[in-house]
């Protein structure tokens, strides 16, 4: 029995669009699969500088906005269903979406990353509906004092996102931060915001109108007050919907050209558009290929 589909693909963010839309223009139409929004993580990205074709930068929303713009002019279908499991039995795979079994040839993952939950500190009750660990419950947000942990990217980015119409302050439990120096110096040059370096929460105590935060660091303890938390301090591969069984053989399934890994779920710490976007269409290429070298 032929699988219902050729080729799936788990996840719309740049990985997964650009390997949808590869294998379209090769003459294969892919399921999409995308229970959050097309884009994925772009969506948190303030300014993206290093996609080759805007000279001056992009905004993350926009250019997601863009890729699902092309999406469906291309003609691929996005299925809004989120992914429950994957198992691969009988020589294909099974997909358990919120909506439906799907059976497919091929499977391409781009679900991207989760983030790491925020540990180590005391969390009283009231506090967890104010801890965030993406950008867009805050977005809209104005005239808020909004405290940022980490000490990444993705921390400075967040701030300066944020501060246009908000306070910031970041939080780093060590001495130097980990951005990029483009990122620092734009943090340093705004005046709504401020890092705190050897900074640590030792607890966060929920109140009616916000948070408050106690922190300790080389000078004493002390506490700061704010209206939200927003978690910047890593993230991990999005791949729970893998059964267990499948997961010991991803490697011997992925050497078959059955199982592709792109984009950010697989690039460590190397997570950018550009590299996804490559990623994607090379994992489209190369399943092209492979059906074509079989179908002879």
């Amino acid at each position: 029995m032929s699988p219902e589909v050729k080729v799936a693909i788990v996840g719309a963010g740049p990985a997964g669009i650009a390997a949808a839309m590869q294998l379209k223009r090769s003459g294969i139409a892919p399921l999409l699969f995308e229970y959050g929004r097309v884009g994925g993580l772009l969506h948190n990205a303030n300014l993206v500088e290093n996609y080759p074709g805007f000279p001056y930068g992009i905004g993350g929303a926009e250019l997601a906005a863009l890729f699902r713009k092309q999406l469906e002019h291309v003609g691929v279908e996005i299925c809004c269903e989120e992914v429950l499991t994957l198992d691969h039995t009988g020589g294909d795979f099974i997909i358990e979406t919120t909506g439906r079994m799907v059976t497919a040839g091929i499977v391409v993952l781009a679900s991207g990353t989760k983030p790491q939950k925020f540990t180590g500190s005391e969390i009283t009750e009231g506090a967890t509906g104010k801890i965030f660990y993406d950008i867009d419950p805050l977005r809209e947000r104005t005239g808020m004092m909004i405290a940022i942990v980490g000490a990444g990217d993705a921390a400075f980015d967040y701030a300066l996102n944020l501060a246009q119409k908000n306070r910031a302050v970041i939080i780093n439990r060590g001495s130097t931060s980990r951005a990029l120096p483009l990122l620092q110096q734009r943090a340093q040059a705004s005046p709504r915001i401020e890092e705190r370096t050897e900074t640590r929460i030792e607890k966060i105590e929920g109140t009616g109108e916000g948070l408050v935060l106690h922190l300790a660091a080389p000078g004493g303890k002390g506490s700061l007050s704010v209206d939200s938390l927003l978690v910047a301090t890593g993230r991990g591969p999005r791949l729970d919907y893998l059964v267990s069984g499948l997961c010991s053989r991803v490697g011997r399934l992925q050497a078959e050209g059955a199982l592709h890994l792109v984009g950010d779920v697989r690039q460590g710490e190397y997570r950018q558009a550009t590299i996804a976007v490559g990623d994607g269409v090379r994992a489209a290429m190369q399943i092209f290929h492979g059906l074509r070298g079989n179908a002879r």
